[in-house]
């Protein structure tokens, strides 16, 4: 297997055409799949439409799509010619998708049929062109070559014009002949220069329309680099402040190269992609990786209810499965965790050290069979793993991992495979990676953490100030988020610097840390901590379907449900404080009876329900 001529995403297809033309590539599940020489074809193809309609190097293309194969085939094509691609993540709102279009300055826009309604209404200056991703048809807004177009009539209105009249052509009846271009060479100096200049600048025109073409297929005479800017991601944050992410090739690129060391993939294996494309998680690991190493990723038609996913995992048999932990949790509480506490026999088996063990080890061979029986790593990441779940997955020895990283570093920081997995832990820095703890506390280690290598990001797009407050004087990223480095390398998380909150005698209280032990309780779904007033307090949203059924099975009414509610609530306090440090007492817990606004990984924006202003 030869390498990368240069690390950019051009450089990537065009080796995977080379090594696997025939391999399956990208396929809707159960639907025939594009191979990798289909692939390298069909961004070439779309990259020549973009051309064709004005698109150059350095302009922004946007994708607003829905998983499908089509996203890979018009991402490769941007990047490859040399554009930016500005993935927009499908669950933005549309207020923040036209900001997102208008801020980038994106010249045209890739949008699949179902997303398309979210478009209406915008005013964008610079966007004038829009294709169907489900089909590349073109929707409206294609820019006429008008400069060209003006140059030729002008040449073709000064030969009509230099024509011989029918006199002439009756007595001169060959146009080609040597007299005809002798009398056009002799007319007046004036016209035939108005001819030359007309066509000189349609000339000109031409050439530049060629330019254009041979930048986009990466024949040109610059050929990408590994510095070029090759994505702007927008970031949907639990700060409110969404931003600009600039990833160049190598960026991206060096990335995946990191992350094959973690995963040991080839063409024997398969993906099913569950997370959105337009995140950084999904697109460089599920997406750049697979495609870098032969490995055939699958696409579900809807949303991974159930019915849909389980299907699709017996169909595909994933080798390679990306996830976050809101995912991996539902099936753990939802299928495992009532199918081992289901009567009083059970219950007390599992309280039992060597029983629970046995019956994790038969619960995760069960769920390994539900996940199609190949599967050799799961990878967790884009939010913290309950703890409750993560002692079932090591307890299983299902073959699981979780990582750390940032859309700002591309986005994986560390990891390691399964076999070297410690619990709590988000493994080792991945190669060329570097990672500092920024003035950790001499009696824990834990402190700001700060990453260096080829996949931190250049800036924040069009935000200077913001770029500059994001990296230390010597070059190192600021993530934001606290933790420490064991003896053997290993990172672990505390939590995120802004939600951390002083104790009474200064003490560093982590609300995530907190978070997990509400969400080890019965009916507990999920849970968010802060502090009011100086007192720590508690949103939770429960299970309801789940509390309904044993209100049922009780033979309770309706009118003793809030009360019950309210009663649970503050048992689950005195539970929580009982099993904290002394400086760690929940004041109050309330009820959250919708489910909390989440990022695209699934992270709770804190932000809207801290907020004094939002009635936190």
């Amino acid at each position: 297997m030869y390498p990368l001529e240069r690390q950019t995403l051009k450089d990537v297809l065009d080796r995977s055409v080379a090594l696997f033309p025939d391999e399956p590539a990208l396929a809707f599940v159960g639907e025939r799949a594009l191979t990798f020489a289909d692939l390298g074809r069909e961004a070439a193809r779309i990259a020549g439409l973009l051309a064709e309609h004005g698109v150059e190097r350095g302009d922004r293309v946007a994708i607003l799509a829905e998983n499908m194969p089509n996203w890979g085939a018009a991402y490769f094509a941007i990047t490859g010619m040399g554009a930016v691609a500005v993935p927009i993540l499908p669950d933005f709102h549309s207020g923040a998708i036209h900001h997102i279009l208008r801020h980038s300055g994106a010249k045209a826009v890739f949008v699949s049929q179902r997303l398309l309604p979210k478009l209406e209404d915008g005013t964008f200056d610079k966007l004038s062109l829009h294709i169907l991703l489900d089909d590349f048809s073109i929707l409206a807004g294609a820019p006429k070559w008008d400069a060209f177009a003006a140059a030729v009539k002008a040449g073709w209105r000064e030969f009509e014009r230099m024509r011989p009249s029918k006199a002439d052509k009756a007595e001169r009846p060959d146009p080609g002949d040597p007299e005809v271009l002798e009398d056009v060479a002799g007319e007046p100096e004036s016209r035939m220069e108005s001819f030359r200049r007309a066509l000189r600048v349609g000339i000109k025109e031409f050439e530049k329309m060629k330019d254009s073409a041979k930048a986009m297929t990466g024949r040109g005479e610059q050929p990408l680099a590994e510095n070029d800017v090759a994505a702007v991601i927008y970031t949907s944050g639990t700060t409110g402040n969404s931003k600009g992410v600039v990833l160049t090739h190598g960026n991206i690129v060096s990335n995946a190269l990191a992350a094959e060391g973690l995963a040991g993939l080839g063409p024997s294996d398969g993906m099913l992609s569950l997370l959105p494309l337009s995140h950084t998680y999904e697109c460089t690991l599920g997406l750049v990786l697979p495609m870098m190493f032969g490995v055939s990723v699958h696409y579900l038609q809807k949303p991974p209810t159930p019915s849909i996913l389980l299907p699709a995992l017996q169909k595909i048999r994933p080798t390679f499965l990306l996830c976050v932990p809101l995912v991996i949790e539902k099936i753990y509480r939802n299928k495992i965790l009532p199918a081992l506490t289901g009567n009083a026999v059970m219950r007390g088996l599992h309280g039992l050290g060597p029983a629970r063990r046995r019956l994790h080890r038969i619960a995760g061979q069960k769920l390994l069979e539900t996940f199609g029986g190949r599967l050799r790593c799961l990878c967790i990441g884009g939010a913290p793993l309950a703890p409750e779940v993560e002692q079932f997955l090591h307890e299983a020895r299902f073959p699981y991992t979780i990582g750390y990283g940032l859309t700002e570093t591309s986005p994986l920081v560390s990891g390691v495979m399964p076999q070297r997995h410690k619990v709590r832990s988000c493994g080792e820095p991945v190669q060329g990676v570097e990672v500092r703890i920024d003035a950790p506390n001499p009696e824990t280690g834990e402190g700001e953490i700060l990453i260096k290598g080829p996949n931190v990001m250049r800036e924040y797009y069009k935000a200077p100030n913001f770029t500059k407050e994001t990296f230390t004087k010597d070059g190192w990223l600021r993530t934001g988020d606290l933790g420490l480095l064991d003896e053997d390398g290993y990172l672990f998380i505390k939590g995120r610097r802004k939600n951390m909150i002083l104790g009474p005698s200064g003490e560093n209280i982590y609300p995530e840390e907190i978070e997990a032990v509400i969400s080890e309780f019965d009916y507990v779904i999920e849970s968010l901590v802060f502090e009011r007033d100086g007192r720590l307090v508690a949103r939770v949203h429960l299970d309801y379907d789940r509390i309904d059924t044993d209100f049922r099975a009780a033979k309770r009414t309706e009118s003793d449900l809030q009360e019950r509610i309210g009663g649970y609530l503050e048992e689950l306090r005195g539970k929580v404080n009982a099993r904290t440090s002394s400086f760690i007492k929940l004041a109050k817990v309330h009820e959250q009876p919708e489910p909390f606004e989440k990022t695209p990984t699934l992270k709770i924006k804190r932000y809207l329900y801290v907020d004094p202003k939002n009635g936190g």
